[in-house]
């Protein structure tokens, strides 16, 4: 690949970053608001809502992603009462189909991560907080959300990692994101490995800074008598190897 055609290159797929990142921007907040209403039913008091939510759960864990991608996208189309309703004017949109996708699966994964977070808070916290008067309510609000959201933020942090990289099957419906232009530059330039080779690279530096981020907000998070010191375990292989490098000295 030559520097002309490597620059087009560049330049094509930093103009996909930001359809990617749009995805992703989109998907999380809509799945995370499933993921309550989900986590919400499956606690109920009613056996109905604990069941439709259980089922939603497990039905869009359990079928692929790209799947149901090609039965929004593809499938809806084949019923004309759906084409001639004010929904097509969603539906039609790949972006959108996307998104909805994306969205419905992304809620059924954090919704298994939220239940996680509430079974993992201790019940003496809760009991504690009901000893010094508390309502349930409060209890929740103050003692079991916090405790929750330190204990699931890993595992959600995760969840934000899959559902970036997710979005490169967008490209399946035409969704011109990274995956979607680097398939048309290497139908145009032929060097198949390069251009994937600089896409992979993008989503390891787009990665890397997220998870860099999200480990932040989990230090933030957590109390300060429970913090790690950041990059410990370099730290001590630097202590290690100097600490070996002077009893050789002394040797």
């Amino acid at each position: 690949m030559d520097l002309e055609t490597a620059l087009h290159v560049a330049t094509e797929l930093a103009g996909a970053i930001w359809v990617t990142l749009a995805l992703a921007a989109v998907t999380l907040p809509f799945g995370l608001i499933l993921a309550g209403l989900a986590t919400w039913a499956r606690r109920s008091r009613y056996r109905a809502l604990r069941g439709v939510a259980s089922a939603y759960v497990l039905a869009f864990r359990s079928i692929p992603l790209l799947v149901q991608i090609f039965v929004l996208y593809y499938g809806l189309s084949q019923f004309a009462w759906l084409r001639a309703s004010p929904a097509w004017i969603v539906l039609k949109d790949p972006f959108a189909c996307a998104v909805i996708a994306m969205s419905v699966c992304a809620g059924a994964y954090t919704a298994e991560v939220m239940r996680g977070g509430l079974a993992a808070v201790p019940q003496g916290a809760i009991e504690a907080a009901r000893a010094l008067g508390l309502s349930k309510f409060k209890t929740f609000l103050l003692v079991t959300i916090p405790i929750a959201i330190r204990r699931a933020l890993p595992a959600y942090s995760n969840e934000i990692v899959v559902t970036l990289k997710s979005t490169s099957l967008a490209c399946t419906i035409t969704v011109m994101e990274l995956t979607g232009v680097a398939k048309d530059l290497m139908s145009q330039t032929f060097a198949v490995i390069e251009v994937f080779c600089m896409v992979a690279l993008i989503y390891l530096l787009i990665n890397m800074v997220l998870i860099f981020l999200l480990r932040l907000v989990e230090r933030w998070l957590t109390p300060p008598y429970q913090r790690k010191p950041m990059f410990a375990s370099a730290r001590r292989a630097v202590a290690k190897r100097l600490s070996a490098e002077a009893v050789s000295q002394k040797g």
